[in-house]
């Protein structure tokens, strides 16, 4: 049994006593620190099981996992060092935002309240996704064996009312699920919200809306737009507007804020010796009050109306609703900011008694897949295993859950040439969804037609799910389109650039790497690309001090001869800033180390400078100023790289002198670094040099151990 990465991931994000709040969704863990600067990113990133880490603002962070995420927080919350804590008190519902002594930038704060409102909206809906994944299956297989005539359809049924039953409680009572969870999220009890929301749509106030019963007091009319009915009452002589509510989220989300308002205030005044009791009575008392006279048939009105204009843009401009749905998406989905679609796909069946927006989304979710598989393909052809196992459970999450999380963290965010191929995907399956709907209208519950394809319930986007969408053949043909569009050109194109491509080849089989055999011909070195952030893969940072014993020095893969040929000739490469020169494998970078992007020294500095080691054309220079490249004019390719994992400092600290294409001499400026800022983000500050084109030179011998000053050798080359 493999171990659990539980206990390295807590140390990586700060330590137990870092993590002031902790729950989890279907994919990811999601912590809130005391103090996000302690975050060890690289570190998290290389632990088996982990696809990702991505800050937030307002010290929150998330990690991604995949599919074992359940299992992962529970190992975490059964750590020796999170004893004194339970599920309950490490869930963000309960745990204060932004609390003392947070060190976020102006920007991100300033910035927060918007984070916090679509946190707020996600973790209202993330503990029920499981119970809203189950229900979909179920509707799925009732019209799967209706359709092939397994059961019968008709409401006679027995049987089938009560398998309605199983999924329908979940969607009618779905007002509560939501208050509650809402609730918990502004720590306020959720029992009171879910009490409040329940007040709504028990047989008594739903009995209000009865017009016979109440001849003269309730009138009612009937929306025609909506195909909805509305009535009025009077209640201590004051007008209420009555909706039915079951299935709505509006109406909870905003009823949760306004109790939070109230529940706090009362805790301010109450004393605390009577709290239990008298801060639920008052509560239920306004707020249920404000929830059926106010707030009730503003979320209704609302949300309808919000749907009302999204249909009136899907009937009168289907082609750019087809297409602008999942060309959104991608960019939505790692943002968390397609819940408020996910609630008007709720709010819309409930109003409208179908959906609209769920067929294009399932296009971007299938060229999501489709991505994912033909890295699969890839991966399976180059034998690459950690590869294979990632997308394949990416994959399967996709196909069978309609799940993208693992897909995005796991793959598709990591190399961003995924979304150029995707993107083209998500467009031809929109155009096919446009053209084919408009040609091949739904019929709607109501009898009316309805260009595009639609649904009657909310199901996820998954193979599973393909027969609860009208006009099934439609949506059949469009989502294949976007999933085979996006697999073929990840297999044509590939979803890596050519250095990332040769690192990952590098990286898998170092010890073949170290064998070639020396050669006169020169084969073109691993470029660095200016243009791309990503030459280097992330990798764990190396120690900023010296070691206490010097290393030896070692030489290249091939021996250095006693003596040299009359054709060789000796060249040496100088240190580029003072300070303590080390060995590549001391680093602490297996890229690096593996020689992957040659022979070379690592120098911890003690000056800010970074000069050139060779005189050379400049061939690479990145934008954020990490990275150099010079080619000598007798063939030596040679490699500066400021600093480990500085990529990510996104060229802040450094100010570039040098640019690509310049002519420099030995000693010439390229950069100047301050190392504090680098060393303050948790990076290694070692400038590595290395000669990227080794295996073309006879011998490359690095010279460690030792302290230099700028213009000392630190390498030898005999070509």
């Amino acid at each position: 049994m493999a171990e659990s990465p539980a206990p390295r991931i807590v140390e990586a994000i700060g330590g137990s006593d870092n993590i002031t709040g902790l729950t989890h969704c279907a994919t990811r863990l999601r912590f809130e620190l005391a103090d996000a600067n302690r975050v060890d990113q690289s570190k998290l990133e290389t632990i088996a099981g982990v696809l990702g880490a991505v800050p937030q603002s307002g010290n929150r962070y998330q990690v991604v996992i995949g599919g074992a995420v359940a299992s992962v927080y529970e190992d975490i919350m059964r750590l020796p060092s999170m004893n004194h804590r339970d599920s309950e008190e490490t869930s963000f519902a309960d745990s204060p935002a932004g609390t003392a002594g947070t060190t976020t930038a102006p920007t991100t704060r300033r910035m927060a309240w918007l984070d916090s409102f679509f946190e707020y909206l996600s973790d209202s809906f993330r503990p029920i996704l499981g119970v809203l994944l189950g229900a979909s299956i179920i509707i799925t297989l009732v019209n799967l064996f209706i359709s092939v005539g397994a059961i019968h359809g008709d409401e006679g049924s027995t049987s089938l009312m009560f398998i309605k039953a199983i999924w329908k409680g979940v969607f009618y009572f779905l007002p509560i699920m939501v208050a509650y969870n809402a609730s918990k999220k502004l720590k306020v009890d959720p029992w009171l919200g879910g009490a409040i929301m329940a007040m709504l749509m028990t047989p008594q106030f739903a009995d209000l809306m009865n017009a016979r019963k109440w001849k003269g007091v309730t009138l009612c009319s009937t929306n025609s737009t909506l195909g909805t009915t509305s009535c009025t009452t009077r209640v201590f002589g004051l007008p209420m507007l009555l909706n039915d509510y079951s299935g709505n989220v509006f109406v909870p989300l905003l009823m949760a804020a306004a109790l939070a308002l109230v529940y706090h205030g009362l805790k301010r005044i109450i004393p605390e010796g009577i709290q239990l009791v008298f801060v639920p009575f008052f509560s239920m008392i306004i707020v249920g009050s404000l929830t059926a006279f106010v707030i009730g048939p503003i979320g209704v009105i609302a949300g309808s109306w919000l749907g009302v204009g999204l249909s009136w843009m899907n009937l009168h401009a289907p082609f750019v609703f087809a297409v602008l749905i999942p060309m959104l998406y991608p960019f939505l989905v790692p943002l968390g900011l397609h819940w408020p679609l996910n609630a008007l796909m709720l709010m819309n069946i409930q109003t409208l008694g179908y959906d609209f927006i769920q067929a294009p989304m399932g296009v971007w979710n299938f060229s999501c897949f489709g991505a994912t598989a033909g890295v699969l393909i890839l991966s399976i052809r180059d034998g690459n295993k950690e590869m294979r196992q990632t997308s394949l459970g990416a994959l399967a999450a996709g196909l069978l859950g309609g799940i993208s999380e693992p897909s995005l963290y796991g793959i598709h965010l990591r190399y961003k040439l995924v979304y150029k191929r995707l993107l083209i995907g998500c467009a031809a399956g929109g155009i096919t969804i446009a053209v084919m709907g408009w040609l091949f209208p739904s019929v709607v519950p109501s009898g009316g037609m309805v260009h595009g394809v639609t649904t009657s319930t909310f199901a996820f986007a998954s193979l599973l799910t393909i027969p609860v969408f009208s006009r099934m053949w439609v949506y059949a043909v469009s989502i294949a389109v976007a999933f085979l569009v996006s697999m073929s050109l990840i297999v044509t194109l590939d979803y890596r650039t050519p250095e990332q491509r040769a690192h990952m080849a590098q990286t898998a089989s170092p010890r073949r790497t170290r064998a070639r055999t020396p050669s006169r011909r020169t084969p073109p070195a691993p470029a660095v690309d200016d243009d791309d952030d990503e030459t280097v893969p992330h990798t764990v940072p190396m120690p900023s001090a010296p070691p206490l014993t010097p290393s030896p020095a070692r030489e290249s893969r091939s021996p250095r001869p006693e003596a040299a040929e009359p054709d060789q000739t000796t060249e040496r490469i100088l240190a580029p800033i003072a300070g303590h020169v080390t060995t590549l494998a001391e680093t602490g970078d297996p890229v690096f180390a593996s020689g992957a992007l040659g022979e070379g020294v690592a120098v911890i500095p003690t000056e800010c400078e970074v000069r050139a080691p060779v005189g050379g054309v400049v061939r690479t220079a990145a934008r954020t100023g990490h990275v150099f490249g010079i080619k000598t004019d007798t063939g030596v390719e040679v490699l500066i790289h400021i600093g480990i994992d500085t990529v990510r400092m996104g060229g802040v600290g450094f100010t570039v002198t040098a640019g690509k294409g310049d002519r420099v001499r030995p000693g010439d400026l390229l950069a100047t670094v301050d190392f504090a800022k680098i060393a303050a983000k948790g990076h290694g500050t070692a400038t590595i040099v290395t000669v990227t084109n080794t295996t073309g030179m006879r011998s490359v011998t690095p010279l460690t151990g030792r302290d230099v000053r700028v213009g000392d050798p630190v390498i030898e080359v005999i070509r």
